[in-house]
């Protein structure tokens, strides 16, 4: 891929108490703004509640259309916290260390991001990631793994070129 090169992105919030047009969405917002220096077009931008078929159905309308989804919200222990159930078996396959670094690097804020239950994989050529729900945590978690995204898009998108020898 070239450097202007632009991926596709979109960007979903799952939560019961940020639905709707008016709504207050400060991590969907931190999405949205990295996005910008990836560089992406958003193809899409939904808000869903605490339900795992509501979230299956705005991840399979949005991966459809998207090189990267990223999902803010449901990631926590509470009973309402369903994201990773609703994505697992959707996935082609995960990839675990992503999901390992996110948390890893919220250990440095607080002793809480081990109870993070991020996931993180493949559906159909879309890379997806589940983020907490928090605007702090999102960005720690961007920065996380910010450098290896574009070269994880890359691979995906079935381009290796680089893995050839000259």
């Amino acid at each position: 891929m070239t450097d202007e090169h632009r991926w596709r992105a979109a960007e979903i919030t799952v939560s019961d108490s940020r639905r709707g047009i008016d709504a207050d969405d400060r991590s969907g917002d931190v999405i949205v703004a990295r996005f910008a220096l990836l560089p992406s077009d958003i193809v899409a931008r939904e808000s869903v509640p605490d339900d795992i078929e509501s979230i299956r159905a705005a991840v399979r309308r949005c991966a459809e259309h998207a090189d990267v989804l990223i999902l803010t919200g449901g990631t926590g222990l509470g009973p309402r916290d369903v994201t990773p159930q609703a994505l697992v078996s959707m996935f082609d396959y995960e990839i675990p260390g992503m999901a390992e670094v996110m948390r890893h690097a919220g250990m440095t804020s607080t002793p809480h991001a081990m109870l993070s239950r991020q996931v993180v994989g493949v559906m159909t050529k879309c890379l997806v990631m589940t983020l907490p729900g928090s605007p702090t945590a999102v960005a720690e978690c961007l920065d996380a793994v910010w450098p290896a995204l574009p070269h994880a898009l890359t691979l995906i998108s079935g381009d290796t070129r680089h893995l050839e020898q000259p």
